[in-house]
């Protein structure tokens, strides 16, 4: 684990023991803090031994302990401030509310010569910040995912000297950090989600503005276009940097090479295609190095991912589509020919009323398969445009959908809604849905 001598003798109380919680108690324990742990579920208490010597950890409730003295609460991102008691609490005793990210941004001065790059926006950040790894790995350049992806970036040793940290961040976890200058910043897109965590969207939004506000003005700041938001943001940004370190990216350059990259289709992936290359050019990675590793960029389970193909019909788990922005990229990827060919399952709990975004390109579904909480809205919406069958459930949608579906067409799961109505998560939807693809075409000897 990452550990530093900046935490030594200091006091920090951790609220929340899940992977990143039990990651920073280990590297504060390690590092010579005193510190205070708690999390409301027993087992997750109990746990705290697998992960350092919990004979150094005080177990206490920081909401309703004495804080005072204390250098920082930190906080697991899931725990939402605007309603927990532990902000007024920390507020209380003048201690900041925190995260790992702040204190990866702490730890920084003693961890060997490097470069960190921010990633956010709404959606396609993981895509974008597992390409960005790859591009730079594949050009020589030691590279770790970090953040909101994989495991806590304080969890694993730290990088050799001239490596690179690319961190997805959410905006909760921008909103516990208060000092990370990454020498590359890049937000991909706005558009509503979280609303419940924030007083409207102008607040979401400048959560994650705050992230370019953390940096220095030497720093690069990649900005997508396909929203009015990041466009102001981007503007606000090159009004305030030296030329050349802000750059507003579509991808209309490198549409002529998407052909190339079987993980990357779809017009939200040439956007984040464009980001990724706009930031590791930053790093110095030259085009002859990207272009090539483009096309061997495998992908991430869950987002676009193609699970098997069986009588020319292709099956795609895009069950990281939690909302309508996330999924109307998802069916614009596959347009008629020359007659629509996606046969789109959707539903799940619903973040909104409406498929608003995904209007414009309801011309390239052949049917749709409601299912979850949101099923009769959602047919409701679309049943003068396409036809809807109330499925309900998954394996059923699937099913309705396999007998419908001709050779060239696409059976895709791309929900739009949370996964909370019928399944763990996200990853647990898209899981049952390659289990079920997997069961059904067996007969017929379907590839994965």
């Amino acid at each position: 684990m990452i550990v530093s001598p900046i935490f030594a003798g200091k006091r920090y109380a951790v609220l929340g023991l899940a992977r990143s919680g039990l990651t920073a108690v280990a590297t504060l324990v390690e590092s010579g803090a005193h510190v205070m742990a708690w999390d409301s579920r027993d087992e997750a208490r109990q746990s705290l031994c697998e992960w350092t010597d919990c004979g150094k950890v005080e177990l206490a409730d920081p909401v309703s302990a004495d804080l005072t003295g204390y250098d920082g609460v930190v906080v697991s991102p899931g725990i939402p401030l605007n309603r927990h008691p532990i902000a007024e609490a920390a507020a209380r005793s003048g201690v900041p509310v925190i995260g790992d990210i702040e204190l990866f941004a702490l730890a920084r001065p003693h961890l060997p010569a490097h470069r960190v790059v921010g990633i956010t926006g709404t959606n396609g950040k993981s895509t974008t910040t597992s390409l960005v790894c790859h591009l730079l790995e594949c050009a020589g350049v030691r590279a770790r995912a970090g953040g909101n992806i994989g495991v806590p970036v304080l969890g694993t040793e730290p990088l050799p000297a001239g490596s690179v940290y690319v961190l997805e961040l959410s905006s909760y976890q921008i909103d516990l950090t208060r000092s990370l200058d990454c020498e590359v910043t890049a937000l991909l897109n706005i558009t509503p989600d979280h609303l419940d965590r924030y007083e409207g969207f102008e607040a979401y939004a400048a959560s994650k503005a705050r992230l370019f506000a953390m940096q220095g003005r030497a720093g690069h700041a990649i900005f997508g276009t396909g929203d009015r938001e990041t466009r102001a943001f981007a503007h606000i940004e090159a009004a305030q940097r030296a030329p050349g370190l802000v750059r507003m990216v579509d991808g209309g350059d490198l549409a002529p090479l998407q052909k190339e990259w079987p993980s990357l289709q779809g017009p939200h992936n040439l956007q984040n295609a464009a980001v990724a290359v706009a930031i590791v050019e930053a790093l110095g990675v030259k085009k002859a190095q990207w272009r090539k590793h483009l096309r061997t960029f495998s992908g991430l389970p869950h987002r676009m991912e193609r699970v098997a193909e069986a009588n020319g019909v292709t099956y795609i788990n895009d069950s990281k589509a939690t909302n309508p922005a996330s999924t109307a990229p998802a069916i614009a990827a596959f347009p008629p020919e020359p007659n629509p060919r996606i046969h789109w399952i959707l539903g799940g709990l619903p973040k909104g009323d409406n498929l608003d975004e995904c209007v414009p390109f309801f011309g390239n579904i052949a049917a749709a398969y409601t299912i979850g909480d949101a099923g009769p809205r959602f047919a409701e919406i679309l049943a003068p445009h396409v036809p809807v069958h109330n499925s309900e459930m998954m394996a059923e949608a699937i099913r309705e959908a396999m007998a419908a579906a001709k050779p060239g067409d696409v059976v895709m799961l791309s929900p739009a809604c949370a996964s909370f109505d019928q399944f763990r998560d996200y990853e647990a939807r898209g899981q049952a849905f390659r289990q079920i693809v997997e069961a059904l075409l067996a007969p017929d000897e379907g590839t994965a």
